[in-house]
């Protein structure tokens, strides 16, 4: 049939690929629509092309990266062309080599470079049918390399149900696959029914079918030829798919019994493995001599050719489940016996635990092997199935509850924590030991805060950290420091314990048996100054750092901790300390591919380089976030891009980032969603000028008394601009003190700095003009040009204000400057007000955009400046060494070099 619009667009798809473009497609459609014919279609077009071909498979959807396998297969022999991390994960995956289990989204970046270096020496079309059917781990992997395709020559086409769930492809360009028009459709039923019909049932049969090219062809069989001219019994009100099943089941009950076992082996047998077929069938009493007339007999279901492949996948489960429970059996326990345990142990379990009938405890112990194994190569899904069938098998109520604990923890892992509750409650029911009760308190824990972050989670951490004090001091404390994490995020929205009773019960527990690690100490500090409050906690927490920074980086451990250590650092305004860590964080994520924990290290490092005024590099940093959320899907909130729009003074976009987080965070009952939004809200209405709109809002964000560290600073220091602005003495005094309370125990030039400026805005007259100057004093001795700028600008207000102009268009025009040069347009804009005020005229810069850079463009020339190379710069960027390539041929033109050297220069 002639699918005119679908070939046009698949078509288009190949003539991109030769052009050198990169495309990815989900052909969605109904079973039996005719995907997999337009997926042959393309094949035909593709002359010239390397084709690379796999599909998923129901019976291998529990079994980690058996789909990647399939595509990466031809071209592993390139592997030795990748970085080394990323060869080391790949390898690791498809367990060619031991190592530590990769970062699922490391896997991802060595495929798309995998796909990028075979694409180099034609151009490679990627083909995976059935996608509904992909085990997770590959789903997740290809579904990340589609999305970052952009000059690679490469596309990749899924074929896949339209009620198929495959969330990893979401958010892909579409072609919904339709049925044939009526014409076509009677065409093609009279060609494959040749015959006497009945009209009426001709209608009936198109209509029904709705122009599903299977079901026009697999409907009418098994019916005689009155029956299709009368139409008698023909059809049932059953749904599609269902009755293409019952035509397949009633052609497989004409077959003889030995052809119905041949049939249901090789669909049990996952791989098509004609060899394997064979070996399993032979043990159930079917002699080889018998082997033709039995391919003679399954020959119009199945083809033995070099794999074994059924007419349809519909044929195939029709098969399968139109078996006895005990025929089904019977051959998975014949499959188990023909497997390698060596070198295929996975399947082979996996084949005799369908084989079970009932409790069999040495399978299940099988079963955790290939769990273990699974997890080993970084799919923790896999072993997540793993687990659970090996606990349905579980004699013992005790080891059962164990694996369905060790199952609901690795779909945790798998990032999948809603399918980790229901494991864990069938766990709870089980006789467990202290410490399984223990871990299945953090569990539920940690599902808490991962979906929310809400006021659930401190409760529960807190109850398993009081359990593990017993059981294991050094979780035990570790489980606090999470409880504490958990308690900043929820903040005054907390239900339960506040920071204060987190603390308490922190400093309660066992002392560390060795203290002095990096964590010990910031856990200690952390408590102190929770519950003791900021002047006694400062101390401890400067030791924390200390230790933080003279330990050898460990992604392990750092990684768990980092972010409350970038934390503190901004908490105590130790700037050198923030910006090492908050790069050490960054730098950790992205060489050890622990893509899940890279948004928060680039939110931490953007605010560092927004408060240190480098908002080029921040807005680099924030394209780099997108790319990790838009590869990922990780649902990490926004907050660099809210806080860089503010800085910028991006009013609309700046106020609809805030709306948006604001909401997000009160439904969630994260309280420091909601108090940050406070503070960025307070920070633009200042920037602005707009000090009586800025008053409530600095206000929201200082009324909880819970301190939040850099967030409950940084409020206080906007409510003592809007309070002094707007002649709130009294409000703008009262947060000063409580500011200054912060700022005397940090002591850095830094905090020091900020409390002269406040101090410079509630004083009057001459009083105020040493605190303007020490304040500018103080930040010319650090890094924070963002604050300096602004201490210019209000000292430049004060002296307008004091008839001194000459001097203050000196100031003015030295903030004007400097907010110039960061960006940062509304304090800019204010600025040349304030100089227009005070008898100067600011010129307009000249907008020069022939020529200029995109953000990534931008972020790759930095890297070339750095000394990356291309492959370097991929792996940091999340896209293929060709598209960097690609994009340095636009950078090359547009700055007018012809190499990379000129382009560093």
């Amino acid at each position: 049939m002639d699918r005119r619009s679908e070939r046009e667009v698949l078509d288009r798809v190949v003539a991109d690929l030769r052009r050198g473009e990169s495309r990815a497609l989900v052909l969605r459609g109904d079973a039996g629509i005719g995907k997999t014919a337009l997926l042959e279609y393309v094949v035909g077009q593709a002359a010239g092309c390397q084709v690379v071909r796999a599909g998923g498979n129901e019976a291998e959807d529990e079994l980690a990266f058996a789909g990647l396998e399939q595509v990466c297969a031809p071209m592993l022999d390139r592997s030795a062309r990748l970085p080394g991390p990323q060869r080391e994960a790949l390898s690791t995956a498809f367990g060619l080599s031991a190592g530590r289990p990769p970062d699922r989204f490391m896997v991802g970046l060595a495929v798309l470079s995998l796909f990028a270096e075979t694409a180099r020496e034609r151009p490679l079309l990627c083909l995976i049918d059935d996608a509904q059917w992909l085990d997770r781990a590959s789903a997740q992997v290809l579904g990340f390399v589609a999305r970052r395709l952009k000059a690679e020559s490469l596309a990749m086409i899924f074929a896949m149900r339209g009620s198929g769930d495959q969330a990893e492809l979401a958010g892909l360009p579409e072609l919904h696959v339709t049925g044939l028009p009526d014409d076509d459709a009677r065409a093609l039923l009279l060609s494959a029914h040749p015959g006497p019909v009945d009209d009426r049932v001709l209608d009936r049969v198109v209509a029904d079918s709705r122009g599903n090219p299977l079901a026009l062809q697999e409907l009418p069989r098994g019916f005689t030829l009155a029956e299709l001219a009368g139409g008698f019994g023909l059809l049932s009100s059953a749904a599609l798919p269902y009755r293409i099943e019952e035509s397949f089941r009633r052609q497989i009950a004409a077959l003889a019994p030995l052809t119905r076992q041949v049939l249901l082996v090789a669909a049990a047998e996952p791989v098509g493995d004609p060899v394997l077929v064979w070996r399993a069938v032979d043990p159930l009493g079917i002699g080889m001599g018998a082997e033709r007339a039995l391919r003679e007999a399954a020959a119009g279901f199945l083809e033995f050719g070099a794999r074994v492949t059924f007419r349809h996948p519909l044929l195939r489960s029709a098969i399968y489940h139109a078996a006895t429970p005990e025929d089904r059996r019977q051959a998975h326990r014949a499959l188990a016996r023909v497997m390698d345990p060596v070198t295929d142990p996975d399947r082979r379990a996996w084949h005799l635990a369908q084989a079970a009938a009932g409790f069999d405890d040495d399978v299940a112990a099988e079963l955790e092997q290939s769990a273990g194994r699974a997890q080993a190569r970084g799919g923790p899904a896999a072993a997540a199935a793993f687990f659970e069938r090996a606990a349905d098998l579980t004699r013992d109520s005790a080891r059962r509850g164990q694996r369905l604990l060790a199952a609901s923890q690795a779909n945790y892992q798998a990032g999948m924590p809603h399918a980790s509750l229901p494991l864990l409650a069938r766990a709870e029911a089980c006789p467990l030991g202290a410490l399984e009760r223990a871990n299945v308190d953090l569990l539920r824990a940690r599902v808490a805060f991962t979906l929310n972050r809400g006021p659930e989670a401190p409760t529960l951490l807190l109850r398993a950290a009081a359990r593990l004090e017993k059981l294991d001091a050094r979780m035990a404390r570790e489980t606090y420091l999470e409880a504490l994490r958990a308690g900043w995020f929820v903040a005054h929205l907390s239900a339960g314990p506040h920071l204060h009773d987190l603390s308490a019960a922190a400093l309660e527990a066992p002392a560390a048996e060795c203290p002095g690690s990096p964590s010990d100490l910031l856990l200690d500090g952390l408590a102190v100054r929770y519950r003791d409050g900021y002047p006694a906690g400062a101390p401890l927490l400067k030791q924390a750092l200390d230790a933080f920074l003279g330990a050898e980086p460990a992604a392990e451990t750092d990684l768990r901790w980092l972010w409350f250590a970038c934390t503190t650092a901004l908490d105590l305004w130790q700037a050198e300390a923030g910006d090492v860590l908050t790069s050490r964080f960054v730098q950790l994520a992205r060489n050890s591919g622990a893509l899940t924990a890279l948004p928060l290290a680039l939110t931490q490092r953007v605010v560092m380089q927004v408060f240190a005024g480098d908002l080029a590099a921040a807005d680099l940093l924030l394209e780099e976030f997108d790319a990790v959320r838009e590869g990922t899907g990780l649902d990490e909130p926004p907050y660099a891009a809210q806080l860089l729009a503010v800085w910028r003074g991006q009013e609309e976009k700046a106020a609809a980032l805030i709306g948006a987080t604001t909401r997000e965070a009160t439904q969630r009952g994260e309280g420091v969603g909601v108090v940050a939004a406070g503070w960025m809200q307070a920070l633009l209405l200042n920037s602005l000028g707009r000090y009586d709109e800025a008053l409530p809002a600095a206000r929201q964000a200082t009324e909880p008394r819970q301190e939040m560290g850099v967030l409950t600073w940084c409020s206080l220091v906007e409510l003592v601009i809007a309070a002094a602005r707007t002649g709130h003495g009294g409000t703008a005094s009262e947060a000063l003190a409580r500011l200054r309370v912060m700022t005397q125990a940090s002591g850095t030039d830094w905090a020091l700095g900020l409390q002269a400026s406040c101090e410079a805005l509630v004083r009057f007259g001459e009083a105020a003009e040493p605190h303007h100057r020490e304040a500018i004093d103080r930040f010319g001795r650090t890094r924070m040009r963002g604050g300096l700028a602004r201490c210019h600008l209000h000292y430049g207000e004060w002296l307008r204000r004091s008839d001194r102009y000459q001097e203050a268009r000196e100031e003015l025009r030295t903030a004007h400057t400097m907010f110039t040069a960061m960006g940062m347009d509304a304090f800019a804009a204010r600025s040349a007000r304030e100089l227009g005020a005070s008898g100067e005229t600011v010129r307009k810069n000249s907008d020069v955009s022939s020529g200029q850079l995109t953000v990534q463009q931008e972020q790759i020339v930095r890297l070339v400046r750095d000394g990356l190379s291309n492959a370097e710069i991929a792996a940091r960027l999340f896209i293929s060494p060709r598209t960097v390539e690609w994009h340095l041929s636009k950078v090359f033109i547009k700055c007018g070099v012809t190499s990379r050297r000129q382009l560093r220069s």
